[in-house]
């Protein structure tokens, strides 16, 4: 699938989360990359297997009246990788879908064993 098509899945899948989450994200920006970074091998270093996206911050729950003047944080996801582990272009549709929720659960402050028992991959 070409890069260009595959941000508007994740644009899709953006729009597509509750409302009361797209407004109370400030100061995010949402990657889209075709290979691992270097974080990412690291991270999969650590945890084992491998990884679809990642999330770099600070997360809301964690802020205090201390936190501004900071760059923004960053959900990755990682196209190959997605792609790699979906049979159809309906499938990468719902895994984007998927690795975006988890990763702005992240950002809300949500640990991974909190996302899996939500169903948050």
């Amino acid at each position: 699938m070409e890069k260009e098509k595959f941000e508007k899945l994740v644009k899709e899948a953006w729009n597509s989360l509750p409302s009361f989450f797209r407004k109370n994200v400030e100061n995010l920006a949402i990657l889209v990359e075709e290979e691992y970074d270097e974080e990412a091998r690291e991270l999969m270093r650590r945890r084992g297997g491998e990884i679809l996206g990642y999330y770099r911050g600070v997360p809301l729950k964690h802020r205090g009246h201390y936190y501004g003047g900071v760059g923004p944080d960053t959900v990755v996801i990682f196209k190959n990788s997605i792609e790699a582990i979906a049979g159809s272009e309906e499938e990468i549709k719902e895994r984007v879908r998927e690795v975006l929720f988890h990763e702005i659960g992240h950002y809300f402050g949500f640990k991974e064993e909190d996302l899996r028992k939500m169903g948050c991959g």
